[in-house]
Formats: structure tokens, C-alpha cells, sequence
């Protein structure tokens, strides 16, 4: 055989055994790889997992409270009336509605807050906003954030639904008063501030209202 051909037939011998090598180690690829499928657990394993998620311990509720204390008790209570509730869910709003709350009561925005306001809460807050305007005063406030937050407290009327959680807060704000001349009369315009809060939210449960009112304050 020509010794050129003979050559040419042990290099291709050489490279379809390299071929088959390499696909044995690497595998084949086509495109982008696609992720390998999971592999379906035994069945016995989803059950055994499925028992620890129903007898376990409620992470929503252990993550904000002390498992064993009467708070976490009353939030329990309060999810097999509306299974839907969540802690977490709650809290992030009212961290939203503590700031919200906050600066439209310093600035004297109380149309705004109003819907997240109980009565009493409306009139005491709009009899304070009421005052500085009859003297004149004009408050400047810039929020800076919430250091702490916690879930201090819960009830729950079974008769009526009604659930009733108090949430600590430490907040940080720049804060002054100025008079009707423009003199500053309270507080250092660059000088941040805390102001902590106990504040009591309030919503019926297994209604379709799923608004949390304001309907106490505190220190």
C-alpha cells in the first residue's frame, strides 16, 4: 500500500479512538449545556420530609418570637384563622408604615396617614399638628432608617378575629423646628437622632380588608 494512504489510515485510526475517548470522560455537548435533571427523591424520603414539615417548627413564627413564649402561641393562633398570614410579611410592612407614619405626622401630612390611622390616633396626632400651626412652627425632618425593630406583643380575640400585634422600634431621623421667622428653635439640622416607639397595629382577621391600622402608641 502507498506509504502516503498507510499514514493518512493510522492518523485517522489515532483521532476516532481520540474521539471516542474524550466523549467517554467529557460527555457530548450540544449548544449550551443544560442543567442536569434532579433526580426525583425516593418516596419514602418526600414522605419522611413532608412529616417534618408538618410537625416541625413554624420559621415564620420562630424567627421573630421565642418558640415557646405566649406571643408565639397567639401568632399560631392567629394563622389557623387565616392560614395565609404571614409574620415576616406583617413586619416588612410595618416597617414600611412606621417611616410613612413617622414623617407625615412631622410634617404635618396628615391626609396622607390618615387611612393607616385609628380615630383616637387620627385626633391625637392631627390635635398636635393643629397646635404647631397656630405657633407658627414648622418642623423639618429627614428619616434616616430603623436601627431595631421587634415584635414585643400579640393578642387575639377568638370571639371577634381581631389581632392586635405591638412592634418595638428604634429610628433615626434629623429633626428641627423652626419658627414663623425661620429660626431654629428645636433640635440641630445635621444632628441624627433616635426615637424609639412601641406602636400597636390592628386588623381583623379572615376578612378581605387586609389593612393593619395604628391604633396605639408608646415608649
Amino acid at each position: 500500500m502507498n506509504s502516503p494512504i498507510l499514514q493518512l489510515l493510522v492518523l485517522a485510526g489515532i483521532a476516532v479512538f481520540l474521539i471516542l475517548r474524550l466523549r467517554s470522560v467529557l460527555g457530548t455537548r450540544e449548544g449550551f449545556e443544560k442543567p442536569a435533571a434532579p433526580r426525583e427523591a425516593p418516596q419514602a424520603d418526600r414522605r419522611r420530609g413532608f412529616e417534618v414539615i408538618e410537625g416541625g417548627p413554624d420559621h415564620d413564627i420562630t424567627d421573630n418570637v421565642e418558640a415557646s413564649s405566649e406571643t408565639a402561641k397567639t401568632l399560631a393562633a392567629m394563622k389557623r384563622v387565616e392560614p395565609a398570614f404571614s409574620v415576616a410579611e406583617f413586619l416588612q410592612g410595618a416597617r414600611y408604615a412606621y417611616e410613612m407614619i413617622l414623617m407625615g405626622f412631622e410634617r404635618g401630612d396628615m391626609d396622607s396617614i390618615k387611612p393607616f390611622l385609628a380615630d383616637d390616633v387620627y385626633e391625637t396626632f392631627a390635635e398636635v399638628v393643629a397646635m404647631r400651626e397656630e405657633k407658627g412652627l414648622k418642623i423639618e425632618a429627614e428619616f434616616i432608617g430603623i436601627r431595631e425593630m421587634v415584635l414585643s406583643n400579640a393578642t387575639f380575640d377568638k370571639d371577634s378575629n381581631l389581632a392586635e400585634i405591638s412592634v418595638k422600634f428604634t429610628g433615626e431621623l434629623t429633626s428641627v423646628v423652626r419658627d414663623s421667622a425661620g429660626e431654629v428653635v428645636e433640635g440641630k439640622p445635621n444632628e441624627v437622632k433616635r426615637q424609639k416607639d412601641i406602636w400597636t397595629f390592628a386588623r381583623v382577621l379572615g376578612t378581605d380588608d387586609p389593612n393593619w391600622q395604628l391604633v396605639a402608641t408608646g415608649e
